[in-house]
């Protein structure tokens, strides 16, 4: 494709119209790729991902995930992991894809992990080609239950506009600290500050579905994809980027152990290094 570009869209399912991001190629002859973002955010944060893909010439799609950016609430209260899987599932349907390929990021990860298990290889009728996870792992209990307790807190606006700045802080904090409300030496963080305008953009995302951004975040910390990755008999890659969380990286040759035809590709953390991965991938080459 020589002429990309993302445009966005609105697809009605169950739950109301679902936002997304999509490059369409007409003449793409593989499935096309769905691309599952991380929590708090939007797919916004995957269109250089989408633009890169797009190249090797086929379709992609990257929904807002329900409750996240623009699109619906779940219509559940206390949604878990394999209905956010199951919502991607009923908008490929709405959409007329019958097979694809699927990426996911941190909570997108583990939505792409749970639609492996539910619709990859002939288990699962086969709908899922292929799934590559990227930053994936299971917390221990003391951590699991801290963070469901502390990590999405429920924010209501007030008359000096708190809430504004506490968005700021909360994403700027993510990238200073894990889990984010332990602000000591201990978890510290290394690496680079985003920008501001990155922490902007990603404020506006949290107080743009501020009611429902925590859904998404509580059903990924509950998930156990250590219990889930041996059902998957589809091929899959974990990514092991080099600006990863370390704790993320240090967990990926366990996950690879779990899987039935699991794959490890080291890659650089910008979108072009990731699609080479991805898409060296998807055409059968394997790391």
């Amino acid at each position: 494709m020589t002429d990309i570009a993302v445009e966005r869209a609105f697809v009605r399912i169950a739950e109301g119209q679902v936002h997304l991001r999509r490059i369409v190629n007409p003449a793409a002859t593989q499935p096309p790729v769905f691309l599952l973002h991380a929590s708090p955010t939007s797919s916004r944060w995957l269109e250089g991902l989408m633009v890169e893909i797009a190249r090797s010439g086929r379709t992609v799609f990257a929904p807002d995930t329900l409750g996240n950016g623009d699109s619906p609430a779940p219509a559940v209260p206390s949604p878990d992991i394999g209905y956010f899987a199951g919502s991607v599932l009923r908008l490929a349907d709405a959409l007329g894809v019958g097979a694809f390929d699927v990426y996911g990021t941190h909570t997108g990860a583990r939505t792409a992990c749970e639609l492996a298990v539910m619709a990859g290889g002939p288990e699962g009728g086969g709908r899922v080609r292929h799934a590559v996870l990227d930053g994936i792992k299971d917390y221990d209990d003391a951590t699991r239950a801290a963070v469901l307790e502390h990590y999405a807190p429920r924010k209501e606006p007030d008359e000096h506009g708190a809430h504004m700045v506490w968005a700021f802080h909360f994403v700027r904090d993510q990238a200073l600290y894990f889990p984010h409300f332990m602000r000591d030496a201990d978890h510290r963080l290394p690496g680079h500050m985003p920008s501001n305008r990155v922490l902007h953009d990603a404020a506006l995302d949290v107080l743009k579905a501020l009611d429902t951004y925590a859904l998404p975040y509580l059903a990924a910390f509950r998930y156990r994809p250590l219990e889930r990755l041996p059902l998957i008999s589809c091929p899959v890659l974990l990514l092991k980027a080099e600006r990863e969380l370390a704790a993320l990286n240090a967990a990926i040759d366990e996950a690879a152990g779990l899987l039935r035809d699991g794959h490890v590709a080291p890659v650089a953390s910008d979108p072009a290094a990731k699609a080479r991965a991805i898409v060296a991938f998807l055409d059968g080459d394997r790391p």
